[in-house]
């Protein structure tokens, strides 16, 4: 199928407490994390897929958040995701996503807890390394 390893972002810094500009206890980003890790264990595509935290992903308003990226294909980003309840629809998203060539992944398609929150679909660099050496 596709041989190319894809990564899935975890925003861990998203629905984090602060106090006196510390962060206190865990964050729903963290525990978000934890349970896609867990049910990673039993994914089909576990040795696909590498899920990463990531410290801080710059959509604090949009907690929970996370990302879907591999080489030449579209990168999204997903935002509002509930720290209970999205992890399996995060999980059938991204198999959806690891099955399309170019990573399109139409609304329609797209889990219910997926369809509302997405941030941003970033074109593969790819495709603006060939624009480039095209034009001028």
């Amino acid at each position: 199928m596709n041989n190319k390893q894809h990564t899935l972002f975890v925003c861990t810094t998203c629905a984090s407490v602060w106090q006196d500009g510390k962060r206190v206890g865990e964050s729903g980003g963290q525990q978000l994390l934890q349970q896609l890790q867990q049910l990673a264990q039993t994914w089909e595509l576990q040795n696909q897929f590498s899920i990463q935290g990531v410290e801080c992903m710059s959509a604090c308003s949009h907690a929970c958040v996370v990302a879907f990226q591999a080489e030449a294909k579209l990168t999204y980003l997903f935002g509002n995701l509930a720290v209970d309840g999205s992890a399996s629809a995060i999980l059938q998203c991204a198999t959806q996503y690891y099955t399309k060539p170019d990573g399109l992944l139409p609304w329609s398609e797209r889990p219910e807890a997926l369809k509302r929150g997405i941030l941003a679909k970033i074109p593969p660099l790819s495709k603006w390394t060939k624009l480039h050496r095209n034009c001028c």
